[in-house]
């Protein structure tokens, strides 16, 4: 190789190319966070240090993640990790991808409901909800539950990594929860149907975590129905979901005593109607 191929503005550059031409999205930034990965340092270093050769070590490690991006692995799983709300997630295949749209769902609860709470984190995942309540709302009281022993498993290591204390439970939604009552129901349950148009990326994701029967909507009135008891008087309910599955949503959730209070995004915020 030439003295530029081996520079980091060079491999940069080449990865840069083979992305675009394979139709990677950002296939830029997903050069630049592959390369800061392999050496250890932020993007912004690799600016700062664009004519400096690289080790042919750390060529061929750059080289065999470029190759696993081009298959459409996400960034995530090659890198194990993801940024969500300003903090650093474990992320591993056993669990879903944190969104951007999802830290909706933090903002809204932290606006409605920011004093102490019972919060559970229902089907958590990597637990980079319930987790991100727990810190955001510090005398808050968070539980994460999933029916993934293996996302429990990654959702405890992210709890110790990040210093929060949280309660685990493997459960089918608020199967165990019958006899509970909690101020705050946060859920970012399955809700793509499997005739729906996905991005290459997603078929690297569980399968559980993303697809839901009934137009991708049984999940989630499965979980509006169980709330109905176990969401304190005057509590609130919190979901995610496409924008298009909200008015169905919406008069599932009247039947079970929930009035929508507000919509932003993906997430939605209902409040529980007092019972006499």
């Amino acid at each position: 190789m030439s003295r530029v191929s081996t520079s980091l503005t060079g491999v940069v550059k080449k990865a840069e190319e083979q992305f675009s031409e394979a139709s990677v999205p950002s296939p830029r930034l997903d050069a630049e966070v592959l390369l800061a990965y392999v050496l250890g340092v932020e993007r912004s270093w690799l600016h700062a240090h664009g004519d400096e050769e690289l080790q042919p070590e750390s060529v061929e490690k750059f080289a065999q993640l470029v190759q696993r991006r081009l298959r459409r692995e996400p960034i995530a799983y090659i890198t194990g990790e993801k940024e969500f709300y300003g903090r650093e997630f474990i992320i591993t295949p056993d669990v879903l991808i944190p969104r951007p749209e999802t830290e909706d769902l933090i903002d809204l609860a932290k606006e409605h409901y920011p004093q102490d709470a019972r919060i559970i984190d229902v089907g958590a995942g990597s637990g980079c909800v319930g987790i991100t309540l727990r810190l955001e709302i510090p005398k808050s009281t968070v539980t994460l539950a999933d029916i993934s022993e293996h996302a429990l498993f990654i959702a405890k290591k992210n709890a110790k990594a990040l210093g929060a204390q949280v309660s685990y439970v493997k459960t089918d939604l608020l199967a165990s929860f019958r006899d509970s009552s909690f101020d705050l129901i946060v859920a970012n349950l399955p809700y793509v149907d499997s005739t729906w148009e996905t991005s290459p990326e997603t078929d690297y994701e569980p399968k559980l975590a993303l697809y839901a029967e009934n137009g991708g909507l049984a999940l989630i009135y499965k979980l509006i129905e169980q709330s109905e008891s176990v969401v304190s008087n005057s509590g609130l309910l919190f979901l995610e979901a496409d924008p298009e599955q909200h008015i169905q949503i919406i008069k599932k959730a009247r039947q079970h005593s929930f009035e929508p209070l507000e919509i932003r995004g993906y997430a939605l915020c209902f409040t529980k109607l007092k019972q006499a």
